[in-house]
C-alpha cells in the first residue's frame, strides 16, 4: 500500500509563498502525488541536493522532478482551458477530428518547384474555361442551337463541383504525389476524347470528365502547402494561387488564338499533351513525402464537409457570395463571344480571346485583397468590390457599340469578382485551420454551381432577349450579392 506523504516547504520559507523556479516545474495538482520509494530515487537522480534532505516523522522534503522523469502513471494529464482537443477546434470523437500531418520538411519548396506547381495549376484549371470563347464554333460543328450550347460549360462546371466533393478529400487518404500524377494522366485522356469527339454526346461526356478531373488543381495547392517550410508557406502558396487566376483568364486567349490557327480541336489536343508532360515531370521531380493519413474513413470525410457548413456561419455566408459573384462572372464570359463574333463587330477568335488579357489585368490588381482582409478590412473590401461589380454592367451593356466600354467593364468585373473571391478565402481559412482542404472543397462547390448557373442562363437569355437580357440578368445577380452582403454583414464576426 502506498502511503501519501506530505511534501514540506524548504527551511525558512513560510506557507503561502513559493520559489518561482520550483513552482513553474510543478503542474497544478502535482503536490498531492503519492510519494513512493521509486519516486524518491528518481527525484534524487534527476535533481540532487547539495545536502541530504532532512527526514522527520512522516515529513520528507523533495525537489520535484521534471515531468519527463516521472513514471507515466504519475504524469499530470494535459488539459485545455476550453476543453478542446489538441488538434484544434474539433472535440475528441468529433466527425471533423483528424490527425495532423507531420511537420513540413526543413528545406522550403524551391522557387523553381513553386513555379512548376503554379504552371500545373494554371494548365489544369484552364481546361474548364477553354470552351467559353469557342461556343459559336462548337455550335456550328455539332449543329447545336445557340440557346443550348451553354450546356457544354454547365456540364463541365457541375462535374467540377462533383469532383471537389468526391476527389479532393482523397488527398487526406492517399499518397498525394501519386494522386496528382494519376489525375493529370486521366485528364490528358479526357482532353483527347474532347479533341476527337465525333458527336455532341461524346463531346459532353468528354467535357464532364475534364471538369471532374480538373480538381487536381486543389490537390496541387494542398501538396505545395505541405512541401513548403512554415516560414515560406504563405508566399509560396500565393505563387501557386496566382497560376490559377492566370490560367482561368488566359485560357480564353490561348483557346481563341489556337482556334484561328488550327481549329478548336487543336486546343484540347494541345492541352492534353501539356497535361501528360506536366504530370510526368511532377511525378519525377516532386519528393515522395509521407504523410499521416486521417483517422476518418472516406465517407466520414465527405460528411465532415457538410458538418462544416452546419457549424460555421462564416462559411455559409461566404459560400453564398461565391455562388452569386461567379454566376455574374460566368454570365459575362460565357455569352461575351456571341455579340463580339456577330455583326457589326465580327471579331475573330483571337480578338475575342484577347479580352482575357484585360480580365487578367483586373484580377491581378485584386491580389492585395487578401492583405486587406488580414488587416481586418474584409467587410469593407467586399462591399466596395460588390459595388464595382454592379457598376461594371453599365459599361458591359455597351459592348455591341463600343469595344472601349467593353474593356472597361471586363476589367471592373474581374477586379471585383477576384477581390471578393480572395477575401472569401482569406476569411474562411481562419475558421478551422486544420480543415482547410475541406473548407476549400465546400466553398469551391458554390463557386462551380454559380459558374454553371451563369453559363446556362446567359446563352438562353441571349437567344430570347439578346445582349440586353444578358446584361440585365448579370446586373440583377450582382445587385442581389450586394444586398445579401449588406443584410448579413452585421450578424456575425468576420
Amino acid at each position: 500500500m502506498v502511503t501519501p506523504r506530505k511534501i514540506s516547504l524548504p527551511a525558512g520559507q513560510e506557507a503561502g509563498t513559493s520559489d518561482s523556479k520550483e513552482t513553474s516545474a510543478i503542474p497544478n495538482g502535482e503536490a498531492s502525488i503519492p510519494v513512493t520509494a521509486e519516486t524518491e530515487t528518481l527525484a534524487r537522480v534527476e535533481a540532487p541536493s547539495p545536502t541530504p534532505p532532512p527526514v522527520s516523522g512522516l515529513s520528507t522534503t523533495l525537489k520535484p522532478a521534471p515531468n519527463a522523469a516521472l513514471p507515466a502513471a504519475l504524469k499530470p494529464a494535459s488539459s485545455s482551458p476550453s476543453g478542446s482537443s489538441a488538434e484544434g477546434d474539433f472535440p475528441s470523437g468529433s466527425v471533423l477530428a483528424s490527425h495532423p500531418e507531420p511537420a513540413a520538411p526543413p528545406s522550403s519548396l524551391s522557387r523553381a518547384k513553386a513555379l512548376l506547381f503554379s504552371a500545373a495549376c494554371g494548365l489544369a484549371v484552364a481546361n474548364i474555361y477553354y470552351a467559353q470563347p469557342l461556343l459559336d464554333a462548337l455550335a456550328a460543328e455539332f449543329r447545336v442551337a445557340p440557346a443550348a450550347i451553354g450546356l457544354v460549360v454547365t456540364v463541365t462546371q457541375l462535374c467540377y463541383a462533383l469532383g471537389l466533393l468526391l476527389l479532393v478529400p482523397l488527398g487526406d487518404l492517399l499518397n498525394r504525389r501519386r494522386l496528382i500524377a494519376v489525375q493529370m494522366l486521366l485528364s490528358a485522356g479526357a482532353l483527347l476524347i474532347v479533341g476527337t469527339a465525333p458527336s455532341a454526346p461524346v463531346l459532353l461526356a468528354g467535357m464532364a470528365a475534364v471538369g471532374l478531373l480538373a480538381v487536381v488543381t486543389q490537390v496541387l495547392v494542398a501538396y505545395a502547402s505541405t512541401l513548403a517550410s512554415p516560414g515560406e508557406r504563405g508566399r509560396l502558396v500565393g505563387v501557386v494561387q496566382s497560376g490559377i487566376v492566370i490560367g482561368i483568364l488566359l485560357a480564353r486567349t490561348f483557346a481563341g488564338t489556337l482556334t484561328d490557327l488550327a481549329g478548336w480541336r487543336s486546343v484540347y489536343l494541345t492541352s492534353g499533351l501539356l497535361m501528360f508532360v506536366t504530370g510526368a515531370v511532377l511525378y519525377r521531380v516532386l519528393p515522395d513525402v509521407p504523410h499521416k493519413k486521417t483517422a476518418l474513413s472516406y465517407l466520414r470525410l465527405l460528411r465532415s464537409v457538410f458538418t462544416l457548413f452546419k457549424e460555421e456561419r462564416l462559411l455559409r455566408v461566404r459560400a453564398v457570395l461565391a455562388f452569386l459573384i461567379f454566376t455574374a462572372f460566368s454570365t459575362l464570359w460565357t455569352a461575351l463571344v456571341l455579340p463580339l463574333s456577330a455583326p457589326p463587330l465580327s471579331l475573330s477568335h483571337t480578338a475575342v480571346g484577347a479580352f482575357g488579357l484585360a480580365g487578367a489585368a483586373g484580377a491581378l490588381a485584386a491580389a492585395g485583397a487578401g492583405r486587406l482582409a488580414d488587416r481586418g478590412l474584409g467587410q469593407r473590401t467586399t462591399g466596395t468590390a460588390l459595388v464595382l461589380l454592379l457598376v461594371s454592367w453599365g459599361f458591359i451593356g455597351f459592348t455591341p457599340h463600343s469595344l472601349t466600354a467593353a474593356v472597361v467593364g471586363v476589367i471592373l468585373l474581374d477586379l471585383a469578382v477576384q477581390a471578393v473571391h480572395v477575401t472569401n478565402q482569406s476569411l474562411i481559412f481562419t475558421v478551422r485551420p486544420e480543415a482547410r482542404s475541406r473548407l476549400t472543397a465546400g466553398y469551391m462547390v458554390f463557386y462551380s454551381l454559380g459558374s454553371a448557373t451563369g453559363a446556362i442562363a446567359s446563352t438562353g437569355l441571349y437567344a430570347v432577349s439578346g445582349w440586353n437580357g444578358v446584361c440585365f440578368f448579370g446586373a440583377a445577380v450582382s445587385g442581389l450579392a450586394l444586398l445579401f452582403w449588406a443584410v448579413t454583414r452585421g450578424r456575425g464576426p468576420e
